[in-house]
């Protein structure tokens, strides 16, 4: 018994020692972190402005109503206050309480956006309930609407996809981050610094005091290229249709204005449980996507600069070649139609008619590979390195993907098509527009 009682004491104390001596620093660490608690404060995410300086994007300052669930009555008196203030039920708040709880330590968030008046009300309260915490939050907040919506897209709660992406660069969950147009290419500036108070809890997690609190800082701006007048004027036109206008500077490249319709407001998305979000993602009409950079069409007639070009410079045609269009011509058995009789034509008489016939014989002349090479050059089946993301490269039929790809050959009815924009040629309206 004797030496059993020695062994147990013996044991006691190098379990003392361990815990003093040799780990006893970790664990003073580990208890010092323990007994700080922070309390998160947002900056504003960066604004975004138009050429003028007009403000397209900005944020507003809302208000989260927060408990520190520390003592149970106090907690019953505040949820019955704030049900009076909220007009919302004690179940209602008590429910979000329960669902929100991380520790008694850790502040837990009632509700999110109230009014200016209800976080006055409830800041009153804290006289003789000093467990309430009114947070000031910005939101973002887009004072146009759905006006450039595809160019600046939206902003949201992170994903797990792109958390696994940008956790290196300081990204975390639950991060408002931006989704599509400016807000995601350039999130990185426009994303705010967060700041907080920090303060000293004791072994039961109950408030001692402050201990300090950083600012926190607001994203970068960002200026665009957007003249937001020109871009309502040609929202304005499009209303109600499907389509998009892009509208470049001739002499500089930069986009005046970049249209998508059907279009979507991304304030709701500012809200997380928003129903609207559901119902913009169902939609049939795709409000979502932008179709200047991401929707790739047929270009039609307007690819026939590329062939005009492409015949010019191999020598196939001048200016003074002329062909004549009597409605349609044969290519092969099939008969191929103009959408007029343009009579005798040369080549600035066909562009200025857009003369089908024409262009069937001069890209007969010319050759699909030729057209193909040609169109290349002009930009066309591959990226413009246009700053918005999720921009479609399109498409440039030739034989040889033809044989390659489908295991067929090619006919002279297919360079036919490809020489009036038709058939597999795909082009994005921004690639047109360059």
């Amino acid at each position: 018994i004797t030496w059993l009682v020695t062994g147990v004491f013996l044991f006691l104390v190098f379990g003392l020692l361990n815990l003093e001596v040799i780990h006893g620093r970790a664990y003073q660490d580990l208890g010092n972190k323990n007994c700080i608690r922070l309390i998160a404060q947002d900056g504003s995410r960066g604004r975004i402005i138009d050429r003028q300086g007009r403000v397209i994007a900005d944020s507003r300052l809302s208000y989260d109503f927060m408990i520190l669930p520390q003592d149970q009555a106090q907690q019953e008196k505040i949820i019955s206050s704030a049900s009076r203030i909220l007009h919302k039920s004690v179940k209602d708040l008590n429910s979000a309480l329960k669902n929100n709880y991380i520790s008694s330590s850790v502040p837990v968030t009632i509700a999110r956006n109230i009014s200016i008046k209800e976080a006055i009300a409830l800041e009153e309260l804290k006289v003789d309930l000093p467990a309430i915490i009114v947070q000031p939050n910005p939101v973002r907040h887009y004072p146009h609407g759905q006006l450039a919506c595809h160019a600046l897209g939206y902003v949201g709660e992170i994903d797990h996809w792109r958390l696994t992406k940008l956790a290196d660069y300081g990204y975390k969950t639950k991060d408002i981050v931006g989704f599509g147009g400016v807000e995601e290419k350039y999130d990185y500036y426009l994303r705010q610094e967060e700041g907080g108070i920090s303060f000293e809890v004791d072994h039961r997690g109950k408030f001692v005091r402050t201990l300090g609190f950083r600012p926190p800082l607001n994203g970068k701006d960002i200026q665009l290229t957007l003249d937001i007048k020109i871009q309502k004027i040609a929202e304005n036109y499009l209303s109600g249709r499907k389509g998009c206008v892009v509208i470049l500077d001739p002499y500089t490249g930069e986009v005046i204005a970049l249209a998508s319709s059907p279009g979507f407001n991304p304030t709701v998305f500012a809200e997380k449980n928003n129903p609207a979000i559901s119902r913009l993602f169902n939609n049939s009409s795709s409000p979502l996507m932008n179709r200047a950079i991401s929707g790739a069409y047929p270009p039609g007639s307007v690819f026939k600069m590329v062939v005009a070009a492409a015949a010019l410079e191999n020598k196939k045609i001048n200016l003074n070649t002329s062909f004549t269009c009597r409605g349609s011509t044969l290519v092969g058995r099939r008969e191929f139609k103009c959408w007029n009789t343009h009579g005798t034509q040369n080549l600035l008489q066909a562009i200025a008619h857009s003369c089908d016939v024409f262009f069937y014989k001069a890209g007969l002349l010319t050759g699909p590979q030729a057209i193909h090479d040609y169109a290349l050059k002009f930009g066309f089946a591959r990226s413009t390195s246009f700053e918005l993301p999720y921009e479609a490269p399109g498409f440039i039929p030739s034989p040889i993907w033809r044989k390659i790809n489908r295991f067929k050959n090619w006919f002279d009815g297919d360079t036919a098509n490809l020489s009036i924009g038709q058939g597999d040629v795909l082009a994005t309206p921004l690639q047109v527009t360059r």
